[in-house]
């Protein structure tokens, strides 16, 4: 009896050891709150060129994308993951953001040529990128 309950307690605590720990799941909210923020920025700075100074959408969206990453990288960079920001680490977060762009645009006409509607594309985007770039960053950019 006694080695079943042993048996079962190391069980249990394999399992525990499997959970992503209290840090990584705050670094993984982090992670989610830095990706809102960046989304207000670019929004904000996109909208703002097109009203005030009637940019065009292109160019609006290009440099709120450049800013938004930027603050990105440095939210993510000092709060998500508790790193110094260098050269080195923002050109690899920035290929990881543009990786995250080119799958946003790949499953978004992979959503138009099937036909569905555009909140199903953005599910999937919203399931999928972010997942894609957290790992990304976690194993490469901050490494």
């Amino acid at each position: 009896m006694l080695q079943a309950e042993s048996s079962d307690a190391h069980t249990v605590r394999a399992s525990i050891r499997g959970l992503p720990g209290n840090q990584m799941l705050g670094r993984l909210f982090r992670f989610g709150v830095s990706g809102m923020i960046a989304t207000g920025i670019h929004v904000a700075v996109a909208t703002q060129l097109i009203w005030l100074l009637h940019a065009s959408q292109v160019s609006a969206n290009g440099i709120a994308f450049v800013i938004a990453n930027i603050g990105s990288y440095l939210l993510n960079t000092i709060w998500s993951f508790g790193a110094r920001p260098t050269r080195d680490s923002y050109l690899r977060f920035l290929a990881v953001s543009l990786l995250g762009l080119a799958l946003t645009l790949a499953i978004s006409a992979g959503a138009q040529v099937a036909g569905v509607g555009y909140w199903v594309g953005l599910a999937a985007i919203l399931s999928v990128v972010p997942v894609i770039t957290f790992v990304l960053h976690r194993r490469w950019t901050y490494s």
